[in-house]
């Protein structure tokens, strides 16, 4: 009887064990429904290092949001500029797209076209488009129809030059060092033919994929005055006479040794070799740049892009973030409730402008860099902010085109007009 009793109580109590398990497993349940404990929502952020730092700042930013929101859990995944864009197209193609991803208007606004993304249309409240108060910066987050983009910081595209290189050269005396430092492509010129006499290389023309492909349009359209696109951007314009007449110029001092050939380099190669004295200067210079290229082996002194009349026409930088849709609306949530974290809240917001070395485009925010004189330099280039024609419809496809038409130009494969030609004609029915 004993031990009959001792099995019936064995039996009872694995039972309760069993029962209380399954009591475990359903009040589990129950709190990841809104229960005593709190269910997570898991996102995922692609960053390109535009923070610099390897990723530290984007983890201290994730652990700020995580202790603030504990219903939300923040993977991290860094890029780079030369494979980031094609593992994107990739992971888009795949249906492995990040939640979260810090880019620039060209790409993000082509997502947002192709129908990748989530509408940020609500968060572009009353205030928000109140404390930018520039039309032209809302414009470029938008494909004319749906915000795509929520932006942080703004700065401008410009060049760099090694002081004591071109002072060695004695190209240093066509540089304007006053004011705000605009210069002619007469001088230019001068500098280059300095440079070319003492055998060394002033610049590149990098153009052995798209990374960074703003400085060579850039350089290629201030040189005379020319456009990349016409005025109501319906039509791409490579191959005007300006644009033409500068690809020319720098075609024959790419011959002459003063410019590099950089047909199998990239703006990441240029802006090493920039930083080891290998090029004089780099065109693919930034706030961002400047901060993760910086070097005590030279004197770096930012410039304008050279003009022919010496007013500058710059492109510029909206940095800002997009959510992708994954068809998982608590997720698209989570990542828009992350964006504005980032960029709006009242202690990470300003840090994150200023991690991301550029101006903030909410006023608000105020001045950043008190006591400044560089960036106090760069503020003042916003009057030569030129159009904003990297939200055009065929804007990733054009890019191809541009590089590879700079290829063509500089191994002397196709004359530069047949090139021009053939580049604008290409990125224009690409628009459609």
């Amino acid at each position: 009887m004993k031990k009959l009793l001792c099995v019936g109580a064995a039996v009872a109590l694995l039972a309760a064990g069993v029962t209380g398990c399954q009591k475990s497993e359903e009040e589990t349940a129950a709190a990841s429904a809104g229960g005593t404990q709190t269910a997570q929502t898991t996102i995922t952020w692609w960053a390109f290092p535009t923070f610099g730092n390897e990723g530290l700042y984007e983890r201290e930013v994730i652990a700020a949001f995580e202790a603030a929101n504990p219903d939300i859990k923040v993977n991290l995944e860094t890029i780079d500029f030369t494979s980031g864009p094609d593992k994107i197209v990739a992971a888009i193609e795949g249906g492995t797209a990040p939640d979260v991803l810090f880019d620039a208007p060209g790409r993000i606004i082509e997502y947002g076209r192709n129908g990748k993304l989530v509408s940020l249309d609500d968060m572009f409240t009353d205030e928000f488009r109140t404390d930018v108060g520039n039309d032209a910066l809302l414009s470029s987050c938008s494909d004319g129809q749906t915000y795509w983009m929520y932006p942080l910081s703004i700065s401008p595209f410009c060049m760099s030059i090694n002081r004591e290189m071109w002072e060695e050269v004695g190209a240093l005396q066509y540089v304007n060092l006053e004011g705000d430092r605009a210069w002619t492509t007469e001088n230019f010129i001068k500098a280059l033919d300095a440079f070319a006499a003492a055998g060394k290389i002033a610049i590149s023309v990098y153009c052995g994929g798209q990374g960074g492909d703003q400085g060579t349009r850039a350089l290629v359209t201030n040189l005379y005055s020319g456009q990349m696109a016409n005025a109501d951007m319906t039509a791409y314009t490579m191959d005007s006479p300006e644009n033409i007449r500068a690809l020319q110029l720098i075609k024959e001092y790419a011959d002459k040794g003063a410019i590099d050939k950089g047909v199998s380099i990239v703006a990441s190669d240029e802006l090493q070799r920039y930083q080891q004295g290998i090029f004089g200067s780099s065109i693919c210079w930034g706030t961002s740049n400047a901060l993760n290229y910086a070097t005590d082996a030279f004197t770096q002194v930012t410039l304008p892009f050279p003009s022919d009349d010496g007013v500058p026409e710059l492109e510029y930088l909206v940095n800002g973030f997009c959510v992708f849709d994954n068809q998982d609306a608590a997720r698209a949530e989570a990542a828009k409730k992350f964006v504005a974290f980032i960029c709006d809240d009242a202690e990470w917001g300003p840090k994150s402008v200023i991690q991301s070395g550029a101006f903030p485009v909410r006023s608000s925010f105020g001045n950043l860099y008190p006591g400044n004189d560089e960036y106090a330099l760069l503020s003042s280039w916003t009057q030569y902010y030129g159009p904003y024609y990297n939200t055009m419809k065929g804007f990733n496809g054009m890019r191809t085109e541009w590089w590879n038409m700079l290829q063509r130009i500089l191994l002397d494969t196709q004359p530069v007009e047949e090139a021009a030609a053939e580049c604008a004609s290409k990125a224009t029915a690409g628009i459609n």
